[in-house]
C-alpha cells in the first residue's frame, strides 16, 4: 500500500485539493511508511527537498484519525526566525485537516499565551528554550498540556545535535516523556550531517521504538562554484555588487564586523542591501526579510543567521566571503539555491587571503566527494547537568537529588557522568550556597537567586548567555541593534563612528544606567571590532584536505586566474616543505615550523604536550602549524621532543593532562562556569581545547 493511501482520508483529499500534488516525493514515501509504522527517524534530504511534510504528514494523518488531548505533536526549530518562517506553512496544513498549531517562542504575546493555555492547539511550534519555560512555569499544567503528547519533530537537528543546547533539548524531550502516556514518536530533520545513525541513537534517547535513517539517493545536479582572490574587502564588496545586481543573492561572512563593512561597500556601489546577523535589531532583520521575500533586485549580507533553512524566497546567488568554516555550512548554503527549475545551486566565494582560497578548494572537494563532517555526540556535558538541576530545583517545590539522577542520568548527554561524580557536585552547590536543602529537597540558594533571579528567573530558561550589552537606537528611538560592553568601553560621545545595520552611525549619548547608546547618522562609519571569546578551531580533516591540496597537482576550473595564482603560489612555497625530507618541517631564523594540517584542537594539545617536554620553549599553535622557538632548540634536540611526543606513555599520563588541565586560559564557555566546581571547569576547558585521543592517533599515524 502506498504511503498516501495510509494517510487518513481527510488529508489525502486536501492533499490533492488544497495543494494540487500528484504524487509524493521519494524522501516522503520512505519517510511516511517508516513513520506510520511507529519508528522513530531522522529524515535527510537537500534544502527544499521535502523534509517538513515528510515528518508532519504522518504526524498530522495520525492526529486526524485521533485527535489528541491537549497537544498532540511539537515541532521544535533551534532558531525563532524558522518558527516564524515555517508558521504559515504548518497552519495551512493543520487548518486544511480541521487542527490548529500554535508557535509558542520568546516573542509570542502573553495574552495568546493564556489563550492556548486554557484552549491546547494540536500542534504547537516551539524552541527547546521556550518548552523549558513551560515545563517550569506555575501557570502550565504540563500533565493536562503534554499528557497525550504522540510526536516530536525536530528540524535542522543537526545544528543541536553535540551542542549544549542540544544536551538541553533531550533533557526536556525526556521530560516531556516522562509526562505522556506514549512513548513519544521522535523525529529529527536535516540536510546535511555525516553521521545520520549517531544522530537518531541520540534523539532516540528512552524510547523504545525501532528507529530508521530516511535517506533517498540524491538526484545528480548541477552546480556552479567560482572561487575568486582579490586583494581587500572593498574591491571584494564592489565586485560583489555587480554580480549580485538584477538578482536576489546571499551574502555570508564569517564576522558581524565583516559584514558590515561589505554591506557599506555595496550600498556605495548602488546596490540594495539588508544586513541580517545576531546584533542586527529583531525589527531590522525582520524587515530585511520581508522586502527581500517580495524583492528582485537587492542582497542580504549575513552571518550564520541566514544559514538554516528560513525561506527568504528564491535566490539566484549565493557568495561567501573567505570560506566557511565546515562543508556542512558550505552545503547548508549553497542549498539556499538552485531550487527553481532550470536553476543551478551556485556559490562564489570571495577571498582575500591565500587560505581562503585553500579552504574553499578544500570545501568543495570535500563535498564533491560526498563527504560531511560528523556531529561528535558528547556524554559529559556538564554545563546543561548544572542547567537542568537549577531548573528542576526551581520547578514545584524543589526536587530531591534522587529524583533529579533518575531523570539526568536517563539523557544520553549526562550518560558518561557516574553517580559518585554527581553526589560530588551537589556536595560542592550546597557549600556554596548555590543550592540548599529544604525538608529534603534541592531548592535554589541564595547564590543562584541572586544571579538568575532577575525578571522572575528568565535568564536561567536559555542555556546560552550573551555578553553584557548596550541597545542602539536613534535619536527617536528606532532600535537598530546592539553593541557588546567591550566595544561600548571605547566609544565617546560626540566624537566615535560605527558601523550597525549597514549603515555608518555617529554616537551622540551613552546612558549606561539604562545600557542604551543613542545616536545619528554619520557621514562615513569606521568598522567595529567586535570581541569574540574563544579561538576558532577547524577540524582535523578539514585541514588533512588543504594539505593534499597544497602537496598535490591538481587543476581546479572553479578558480579564477588570480586565485589559481594564489594556489600555485602557495604550491612553490610549501611544497617543497610537505615533499622534504624532515616530516613537513620549515625552519626559518631559528624558528621551526611544524606544519601538520592537524586542525585547531589536535595542534593545540601538541602545543600543551610540548610545554610538558620542552618547558623552555615557546610553542604557538594555528590550525596548521606548530611553531617552536628556544636557545637550546636545534636538530638534535627536536628529533629527541618529537621521539619523547611520539611515546604512547605521554598520551595515557592522566596526572600530566590533569596538570595541563589546571594551566589551561580560562575561556568564558559558558554562563554556568561560576557553578562548577573546579575539577569540573578544567574539565570543560580541555574539552574545548584538547584532542588528546586525536593527537595520539594523529601521531601514531605519522610516525
Amino acid at each position: 500500500m502506498s504511503v498516501f493511501a495510509r494517510f487518513a482520508p481527510r488529508l489525502q483529499e486536501q492533499i490533492v485539493a488544497r495543494l494540487g500534488w500528484t504524487s509524493l516525493r521519494p524522501v516522503q514515501e520512505q519517510a511516511g511508511q517508516a513513520l506510520l509504522d511507529g519508528h522513530n527517524a531522522v529524515v535527510l534530504a537537500p534544502t527544499a527537498g521535502g523534509k517538513t511534510e515528510a515528518s508532519m504528514f504522518p504526524a498530522i494523518s495520525s492526529l486526524v484519525a485521533d485527535e489528541p488531548q491537549g497537544v498532540g505533536a511539537i515541532y521544535i526549530a533551534p532558531i525563532k526566525a524558522l518558527l516564524n518562517n515555517q508558521a504559515d506553512r504548518l497552519g495551512l496544513y493543520t487548518e486544511m485537516v480541521g487542527l490548529r498549531r500554535f508557535v509558542w517562542h520568546g516573542d509570542t504575546g502573553d495574552a495568546p499565551r493564556k489563550q492556548f493555555l486554557a484552549d491546547p492547539a494540536d500542534v504547537l511550534m516551539t524552541t527547546p528554550e521556550s518548552l523549558e519555560v513551560m515545563l517550569i512555569s506555575p501557570r502550565v499544567d504540563t500533565a493536562a498540556l503534554f499528557g497525550d503528547l504522540r510526536w516530536v519533530i525536530v528540524d535542522e537537528v543537526h545544528a543541536l545535535a553535540g551542542t549544549d543546547r542540544g544536551a538541553h533539548l533531550l533533557s526536556v524531550i525526556e521530560r516531556l516523556a516522562a509526562v505522556s502516556r506514549h512513548d513519544v514518536q521522535r523525529v529529527g530533520l536535516s540536510a546535511t550531517v555525516g553521521n545520520p545513525t549517531d544522530i537518531l541513537a541520540w534523539l532516540t534517547g528512552t524510547s523504545g521504538r525501532p528507529g530508521a535513517v530516511i535517506d533517498p539517493p540524491k538526484q545528480p545536479s548541477r552546480r556552479q562554484i567560482r572561487v575568486i582572490s582579490r586583494p581587500g574587502l572593498e574591491e571584494v564588496a564592489r565586485e560583489a555588487a555587480g554580480m549580485a545586481a538584477g538578482g536576489k543573492s546571499l551574502f555570508f561572512c564569517q564576522s558581524r564586523a565583516t559584514s558590515e563593512a561589505v554591506a557599506e561597500f555595496m550600498r556605495r556601489a548602488g546596490t540594495e542591501v539588508f544586513v541580517h546577523h545576531s546584533a542586527v535589531s529583531r525589527e531590522e532583520r525582520q524587515l530585511a526579510e520581508e522586502r527581500f521575500h517580495h524583492g528582485t533586485d537587492a542582497c542580504i549580507v549575513c552571518t550564520s543567521t541566514l544559514e538554516l533553512g528560513i525561506d527568504v524566497g528564491d535566490l539566484d546567488r549565493v557568495l561567501q566571503a573567505e570560506a566557511p568554516g565546515t562543508v556542512g555550512s558550505f552545503l547548508q548554503r549553497m542549498g539556499r539555491t538552485g531550487r527553481r527549475p532550470g536553476q543551478v545551486a551556485n556559490t562564489t566565494f570571495f577571498c582575500e587571503t591565500s587560505e581562503g582560497v585553500l579552504q574553499s578548494i578544500a570545501l568543495v572537494e570535500l563535498a564533491k566527494a560526498g563527504w560531511v563532517e560528523s556531529v561528535e555526540v558528547i556524554d559529559r556535558c556538564w554545563p546543561v547537568l548544572i542547567h537542568q538541576l537549577l531548573a528542576l530545583a526551581l520547578a514545584g517545590n524543589g526536587v530531591t537529588a534522587e529524583d533529579a539522577w533518575a531523570h539526568l542520568s536517563r539523557v544520553p548527554d549526562f550518560a558518561g557522568i557516574s553517580r559518585e561524580e554527581y553526589d560530588r557536585l551537589i556536595a560542592w552547590l550546597l557549600e556554596n550556597e548555590w543550592m540548599r536543602m529544604a525538608a529534603g529537597r534541592i531548592v535554589l540558594g541564595p547564590q543562584a537567586e541572586r544571579r538568575f533571579g532577575r525578571r522572575n528567573f528568565m535568564d536561567l530558561y536559555a542555556v546560552f548567555s550573551s555578553p553584557q550589552s548596550y541597545a542602539v537606537e536613534t535619536g527617536g528611538g528606532q532600535p537598530l541593534g546592539t553593541l557588546n560592553q567591550e566595544f561600548v568601553d571605547r566609544l565617546v560621545d560626540g566624537v566615535s563612528t560605527f558601523l550597525l545595520s549597514g549603515r555608518a552611525w555617529l554616537v551622540q549619548m551613552i546612558r549606561h544606567e539604562d545600557r542604551r547608546v543613542i545616536v545619528g547618522p554619520a557621514p562615513r562609519g569606521r568598522q567595529p571590532t567586535w570581541g569574540g571569546f574563544l579561538p576558532q578551531f577547524l577540524g582535523f580533516d578539514l585541514c588533512q584536505k588543504i594539505r593534499q591540496v597544497i602537496a598535490g597537482t591538481d587543476t581546479y576550473p572553479y578558480l579564477d586566474d588570480p586565485a589559481a595564482a594564489v594556489l600555485a603560489e602557495q604550491r612553490a612555497i610549501l611544497g617543497p616543505v610537505l615533499r622534504g625530507n624532515r616530516g613537513d618541517l620549515e625552519i626559518i631564523d631559528g624558528e621551526y615550523r611544524w606544519w601538520t594540517f592537524a586542525g585547531g584542537r589536535v595542534n593545540s594539545t601538541l602545543r600543551y604536550a610540548l610545554a610538558a617536554i620542552a618547558a623552555d620553549w615557546k610553542v604557538s599553535t594555528d590550525n596548521f602549524t606548530v611553531r617552536m622557538r628556544g636557545d637550546a632548540l636545534n636538530g638534535d634536540a627536536f628529533d629527541a621532543v618529537m621521539e619523547h611526543l611520539r611515546q604512547e606513555a605521554l598520551w595515557q599520563d592522566d596526572e600530566l593532562w590533569a596538570t595541563v588541565a589546571a594551566g589551561l586560559p580560562g575561556y568564558r564557555l559558558s554562563k554556568f562556569q561560576p557553578l562548577m566546581p573546579p575539577w569540573v571547569e578544567r574539565e570543560v576547558i580541555s574539552r574545548y581545547l584538547l584532542d588528546v585521543p586525536g593527537a595520539w592517533r594523529w601521531l601514531a599515524t605519522t610516525a
